[in-house]
């Protein structure tokens, strides 16, 4: 992208250069829920129309664009900015799991839904947040994982299989 921008397009390097640093200047964590936001409460969190019993535990800023854009949940957001991984040095005060547990404390939390990647550090995270909130007491969910809408079951690979062999339900 650089080489490009230089070569055939260097008014919009200089665009991009200056829309990136004022994003740098602008740009903070929400104060609830650690997302990106221009503002100390981002829009989700200030919402009095979100269902405050639910939140979503999510990895990055990014996944929380990816569950909006279904416009299914209508609950509120915490992201960790990561997930646990000990062999890179990162632990639960790493990803602020002690703010969650402060913030499930203080709020009116219900049902904390587990969205982590299904990848062995994601699914790490999921197990040891699943644990904190049985301790306090909340109801804890994990998204479904299984074969994707329109995929044929011959191209789904053997784990994505078995998880939606587990996680079948009724109809």
């Amino acid at each position: 992208m650089a080489f490009h921008l230089l070569e055939k397009n260097r008014s919009g390097a200089q665009m991009l250069a200056t829309v990136l640093h004022e994003a740098l200047e602008k740009v903070q964590r929400c104060s609830s829920c650690r997302t990106l936001s221009e503002t100390s409460t981002c829009g989700i969190c200030s919402n009095s129309r979100r269902d405050r019993s639910l939140l979503c535990i999510v990895e990055t800023p990014s996944d929380i664009q990816a569950i909006e854009q279904t416009a299914e949940y209508r609950g509120l957001y915490f992201v960790l900015m990561g997930r646990l991984s000990p062999l890179d040095g990162i632990g639960p005060q790493e990803i602020g799991l002690d703010i969650l547990t402060e913030r499930v404390r203080a709020e009116p939390v219900n049902e904390v839904i587990l969205a982590t990647n299904p990848t062995l550090e994601g699914e790490v995270t999921a197990h040891y947040i699943s644990e904190l909130m049985h301790h306090a007491g909340i109801k804890v969910t994990r998204l479904a994982h299984g074969i994707p809408i329109g995929g044929e079951l011959e191209y789904v690979d053997s784990s994505t299989l078995s998880h939606a062999l587990t996680g079948r339900r009724e109809l």
